[in-house]
């Protein structure tokens, strides 16, 4: 069955919990107001289950109900892994056997970010979802620039390290900080190298989608939940298994 309803107590019942935050000081006017942000986004009737001052004022509220939206899941768009999973033995014998040389990867939290909890999640050897980190790869050569890493130096240590693939976690999206960070990362590596010998360009972070990669004009976006495996199998699909931008990179 492809039209689904939202599910809360019941099946079918389109229960469904949101929260947000109001510009109002906490009090009985501020819930009426959040009961009628939510009556104009279709929910209603709607409880307010939760509030609470955020300084004096704002309030952040929780609140319940039915809606009346249906979803059609034959229509939801979806981007595939179009690479195989792989294992850290496998993915350093592709590489070995591939490049005759260690891949290098070069990480960094770009602007003001100072988030690195998702850029040493995967870099970092301790890992993460108990996957091991890049660092556990014995055919990857990891350089972590952590966090608050201007676009310039990031461009000029790629160069210096002769990267292969630059990953940049973006966490903090105030006024659509990590689109814009991202987009000038990009901009400044292609402008800095040219097309053939550009190292492959990854983003990753928790507003981002899979569907933004060519929005941001980078290879490859990674959202929530991404594991170490899956970026360095990626990697290896990217670098080696095709072959991209490879053979003439090492000279950039």
């Amino acid at each position: 069955m492809s039209i689904v309803r939202p599910y809360g107590d019941t099946t079918g019942d389109g229960m469904v919990q949101m929260s947000f935050t109001l510009p109002v000081p906490h009090d009985k006017r501020a819930e009426g107001a959040a009961i009628q942000l939510a009556n104009k986004m279709g929910m209603d009737p709607a409880l307010v289950v939760h509030a609470k001052p955020v300084g004096p004022d704002f309030t952040f509220f929780v609140v319940y109900g039915p809606v009346n939206h249906l979803v059609d899941t034959s229509k939801v768009e979806v981007i595939e892994r179009d690479y195989p999973l792989l294992s850290p033995k496998d993915a350093n014998l592709a590489i070995r056997k591939g490049l005759r040389r260690r891949l290098t990867v070069v990480g960094a939290c770009i602007g003001t970010d100072a988030h690195t909890v998702g850029i040493d999640a995967i870099m970092n050897i301790k890992g993460f979802a108990g996957e091991k980190g890049l660092e556990y790869y014995r055919e990857l050569k990891v350089v972590n620039l952590g966090a608050q890493v201007a676009v310039p130096e990031l461009v000029r240590r790629a160069k210096a390290e002769k990267a292969d693939a630059i990953l940049v976690s973006q966490v903090v999206t105030q006024r659509e900080a990590h689109l814009l960070n991202t987009k000038e990362m990009s901009a400044a590596f292609r402008e800095a190298y040219s097309e053939q010998t550009r190292p492959v360009l990854v983003a990753g972070g928790p507003r981002f989608t899979e569907q933004m990669a060519d929005e941001l004009g980078v290879d490859r976006v990674f959202g929530r939940g991404t594991t170490p495996g899956e970026v360095a199998s990626y990697l290896v699909d990217a670098l080696v298994t095709r072959r991209k931008h490879a053979p003439s990179r090492r000279t950039a």
